[in-house]
């Protein structure tokens, strides 16, 4: 099934599973705080995490987010297609590869791109969280 555009992101971000969406503040607090737990963001709270997607008109949860003004101001439909990509706006979201180099690539980053390896190796060992069993990971 295609996704809607409007819920992809300028920065690529598929935006159509995030709980930030939701209407129910439960949906929202759980969002809050795992993004406080896993990623250290302090800055959001059920009330200001509500969001509607990028591209749609009203509050986005990311206020901080330099991507998606600067794909509008230049008119890109995605931050791919501008001339500067990949800038200092999109550091933090996309992969470390795409600043490098490929000497740089071969030599330090290379090694970090086991995301898939390691979630099939854990799940072999039985040392994965049972949510990803369930995804049919370790299947390798």
């Amino acid at each position: 099934m295609a996704k809607k555009k409007e819920l992809i992101g300028y920065c690529g971000y598929d935006c159509t599973d995030c709980g930030a969406r939701s209407k129910d503040p439960e949906v929202r607090r759980k969002v809050v705080d795992g993004w406080r737990r896993l990623f250290g963001l302090k800055m959001y709270t059920v009330e200001n995490v509500r969001c509607v997607g990028c591209r749609n008109a009203g509050k986005v949860a990311d206020v901080e987010c330099r991507a998606r003004p600067c794909a509008r101001r230049k008119g890109h439909e995605y931050c791919m297609c501008c001339a500067d990509f990949p800038c200092d706006k999109l550091k933090l979201i996309i992969p470390r590869a795409f600043f490098a180099t490929e000497e740089e690539y071969n030599l330090c980053v290379k090694q970090f791109d086991v995301k898939d390896d390691m979630t099939s190796i854990l799940v072999k060992a039985g040392k994965a969280p049972a949510w990803a069993k369930k995804k049919g990971r370790g299947k390798k």
